[in-house]
């Protein structure tokens, strides 16, 4: 087992979203969710939000030196939010827009694992590569783009020219696949115009993350084996892969190599996986055993849904 003081020596930078998220606790669905009542659930709790900060606390309780990069409104909310990343260790360097106000997400956590999101975001949705404060690049070894599809600006030109950036100052560079709320809304050749416009990046990509179903998506692919050559076809240089209760994947040069989940007696923690699984692996981006960094980042995924750790914290 790799020695987790390891992961104090990431030096990472994440852009993405921010905002304000209320999760509810599991509870069973059914069909009175869409008629006139009331569902109670066991606790509902209000976090701070958006894969991509949710990323930067996470890597910042780890130990590591984290800066986050991102936009929020001239309101009381985004004051919040800011004061909540510099009081858990993660420099902020946060766009103040007053045309656009911080956003809200409400998750419905689902006893069988499954979630549904409500979500408003002007704020994320606006941001634009102009709104980008890169002194926050300098000193770090790695950038993370998070929550790609959420901000056409960024999309269609931002992405590109923010990777090129960081591989101008020598950094490793992560990506992350996840579920693009236009599939499956948006006409087929709006969802081909912004797969492709994500694709056209991948070759600026060391790492590539996402969960088995989202990688088949994006790759319009048949299953994950062949979502994963297209990846490396597309340019990704390595592909973290969440597998849920069966563990998590590394594929690379043609190899995957999964490591089974580390079982948890209980869970109190139900979003948020993902981002911890993807912090590990890119704060361990330098340690060439694949396997070794799975079953680090597995255990500390088990302990974090199971409450040992505070790695996403309540928004005071």
């Amino acid at each position: 087992m790799l020695s987790e003081e390891l992961l104090g020596e990431g030096r990472i930078c994440v852009v993405g979203n921010i905002c304000r998220d209320v999760k509810t606790a599991p509870f069973r669905a059914g069909p009175g969710l869409t008629q006139d009542g009331e569902t109670p659930v066991d606790s509902i709790t209000e976090t701070v939000g958006g894969g991509g900060a949710n990323s930067a606390f996470a890597s910042a309780a780890l130990g590591a030196k984290v800066a986050f990069v991102g936009k929020v409104g001239t309101d009381a909310l985004g004051e919040r939010l800011e004061a909540a990343l510099r009081r858990y260790g993660v420099e902020a360097y946060l766009r103040r827009d007053p045309k656009h106000p911080t956003g809200n997400s409400l998750a419905l956590t689902y006893a069988s694992g499954q979630r549904h999101f409500l979500s408003c975001q002007p704020n994320n949705a606006s941001l634009a590569f102009e709104d980008l404060d890169l002194r926050a690049l300098n000193g770090l070894s790695h950038l993370f783009r998070a929550d790609i599809w959420f901000s056409e600006a960024m999309l269609y030109v931002g992405n590109e020219r923010l990777f090129r950036t960081a591989r101008d100052l020598g950094m490793a560079t992560s990506i992350d696949l996840n579920w693009d709320p236009q599939w499956g809304i948006a006409q087929p050749e709006e969802v081909r115009k912004r797969k492709a416009a994500v694709r056209a990046v991948l070759g600026l990509v060391d790492l590539a993350h996402g969960n088995v179903r989202e990688l088949i998506e994006f790759a319009d692919a048949v299953d994950l084996d062949q979502a994963l050559k297209r990846l490396e076809g597309w340019g990704v240089k390595a592909v973290v892969v969440h597998m849920g209760s069966a563990g998590a994947g590394f594929y690379s040069s043609g190899n995957l190599t999964i490591a089974p989940a580390v079982p948890t007696s209980s869970q109190v923690q139900a979003t948020g996986t993902g981002d911890v699984l993807s912090v590990c692996m890119m704060l361990l981006h330098s340690v060439p055993d694949a396997r070794a960094k799975l079953e680090l980042a597995n255990r500390i995924v088990s302990e974090f849904i199971a409450g040992h750790r505070n790695l996403i914290p309540s928004l005071l």
